[in-house]
């Protein structure tokens, strides 16, 4: 799932716990006592839950009293969210170091998995104090909540929530090139680590046309720390993202789909602009809150890399709506840096119980003011000081602005997609 180690994610899975009152429920004796009528059907029963030990005749019986009984299942959705910095994706891998592997480790720690059976946590009121003490401090579990058997974590989420940071130094209008002090130099091979990919603007060549140098440091300091967006541009950037609420063709926003692919059609519920920007040490960050049904691959780097090439310009916001026409264009990927899925969403689930009195619905606002105080700590501030630390925004913005070609001829005062920004691909 991790695409990049600085992916974060507040997700809920479902695990079978045991139910609080596992040891005093009577109802199994009851009913085996019931099949149970004569010495004979106990005997045969004897026989068939024991063994007999090797070379003897003497029955060994399981378990003893001082052995771990089996418990009754409780199924239930845990809540939990994480930085997975230094993980290796969040699914369990026998080979590499994954978030579901250092939380079951964590859950067997806390008493909360049985070793007679691997997902039986005993219900403790304890137990959420305890998991998080066996955890690093990156990994949090907030609560959990009784489900149905049929509930699926996957299957049974019908909408998430992502949200994506962004400084505002990648909305400043790009400089005119008779302005430009000094136009970066593309060299045909990487010299340095650093040297940022540019690439070919010929149509089906994959190899990089050439690289060019990142701003220096302080090049890149005064940029940051120096920009503040007006309320035009603030204004704009809003408008843009409006323009993807609703059910649209989004087939120029992920890989190989093309446009009369019906799974191209994806629904956004509710986009959401930050009212006033966040700072850290001088840089002016805005907050982009995305809910939707379902998202493709690069679906929303790509929305954000359209809404910041559209704002920065003079191109009218109508380019966005031709972008979900059928014309193929090259819409760059913003940084993965800034993204983070923030909950995923229950409501037809929720919606199944809400008449039930033995089940809560799936809901993480209970957590609001605890997953604040994560997020920020864990989550924004990690952003926040990569970015300062590797100039992530500013290379992005960099390489759009020293491509060569036709490649982002479609952001131009007139709002039209010109021919020679129409890529050629298989996906039509």
């Amino acid at each position: 799932m991790l695409k990049s180690l600085r992916n974060n994610y507040v997700l809920c899975i479902a695990r079978r716990w045991s139910s609080s009152d596992a040891t005093t429920d009577t109802a199994p004796a009851l009913r085996r006592s019931k099949r149970i009528k004569t010495s004979r059907e106990r005997r045969e029963h004897f026989d068939a839950h024991s063994r007999k030990a090797e070379g003897e005749g003497n029955h060994i019986p399981f378990p003893t009293a001082t052995q771990e009984r089996r418990l009754p299942k409780k199924k239930v959705a845990l809540y939990l969210g994480f930085n997975g910095t230094g993980y290796q994706g969040m699914q369990w891998n026998p080979t590499a170091s994954s978030i579901e592997q250092t939380l079951f480790e964590a859950l067997c720690k806390a008493g909360a998995v049985s070793s007679l059976n691997s997902t039986d946590p005993k219900k403790d009121p304890l137990i959420v104090k305890k998991i998080n003490a066996n955890l690093p401090e990156q990994i949090r579990v907030w609560g959990y909540t009784h489900v149905m058997g049929s509930f699926h974590a996957k299957n049974s989420c019908n909408a998430r929530e992502y949200e994506y940071w962004l400084p505002t130094y990648t909305l400043m209008p790009r400089p005119p090139l008779s302005l430009r002090h000094c136009p970066k130099v593309i060299k045909p091979v990487r010299e340095y680590p650093t040297d940022i990919r540019i690439a070919s603007p010929s149509d089906g060549d994959t190899d990089a046309a050439g690289y060019i140098e990142p701003n220096s440091p302080e090049e890149f300091a005064l940029k940051s720390s120096s920009y503040r967006i007006d309320a035009e541009r603030l204004e704009k950037f809003k408008q843009a993202m409006s323009m993807f609420e609703g059910t649209h063709n989004f087939h120029n926003y992920t890989i190989a789909r093309a446009y009369a692919d019906p799974s191209a059609h994806r629904h956004m519920m509710k986009i959401q602009v930050s009212e006033q920007p966040t700072y850290y040490q001088g840089t002016e960050w805005l907050s982009v809150k995305l809910r939707g049904q379902s998202f493709m691959l690069h679906q929303i780097r790509k929305m954000l890399s359209m809404a910041m090439l559209a704002a920065r310009s003079s191109s009218p916001l109508t380019i966005i709506d031709r972008s979900f026409e059928e014309k193929k264009i090259n819409i760059p990927k913003a940084p993965a840096l800034g993204l983070l899925l923030d909950r995923p969403l229950f409501q037809h689930y929720n919606q199944r119980i809400e008449n039930r009195s033995d089940r809560e619905p799936i809901c993480f606002d209970q957590f609001q003011n605890e997953m604040k105080m994560f997020k920020q700590e864990w989550i924004y501030s990690e952003i926040f000081k990569s970015d300062k630390a590797d100039q992530v925004f500013d290379n992005f913005m960099l390489m759009v602005d020293s491509q060569e070609g036709p490649a982002f001829k479609y952001i131009n005062e007139h709002g039209v997609i010109p021919p020679e920004s129409v890529i050629s691909s298989k996906y039509q």
